[in-house]
């Protein structure tokens, strides 16, 4: 597990409780697990992502990680319609460590209303929220 200080916590992306993260553009969202989830977890292993045409919800379970140490769920931080996956993840789930907010991303949906994406904190309040936690929750 990284320490706090060398955390990667992006300015142009939003932040969910459970450690994903949106890029929106427009009323299609990006979402992938942050850099402090993906050391938590530790060597990603595989990826379960949600299938195209899959509806989300923003704060449910859509599919999960496995990781060397456990098994997590992916929480969409947004509700709406999975319109692509990052299918390099079934063969390099690993992306996913190396590169979580670039290559390791792991699904676009496409929202109705982005008053979901009001709900999710921005950088700062991120890090303000991180710093409320112990390592390794």
């Amino acid at each position: 597990m990284k320490a706090f200080e060398e955390l990667d916590i992006r300015t142009e992306v939003l932040y969910s409780e459970t450690h994903e993260w949106a890029r929106a553009d427009g009323n299609v969202v990006r979402v992938g697990v942050d850099d402090y989830a993906q050391s938590a977890l530790g060597d990603i292993v595989y990826v379960e992502p949600p299938s195209v045409g899959d509806h989300v919800t923003a704060g449910a379970a859509c599919g999960s990680l496995e990781s060397t140490k456990a098994v997590s769920d992916i929480n969409s931080p947004v509700t709406g319609r999975v319109i692509a996956v990052n299918e390099a993840l079934s063969d390099s789930p690993e992306l996913i460590n190396s590169s979580p907010y670039g290559d390791g991303w792991i699904f676009d949906a496409e929202i109705s209303d982005s008053a979901a994406l009001e709900a999710l904190m921005t950088s700062a309040a991120y890090s303000e929220f991180l710093g409320t936690l112990s390592l390794g929750d």
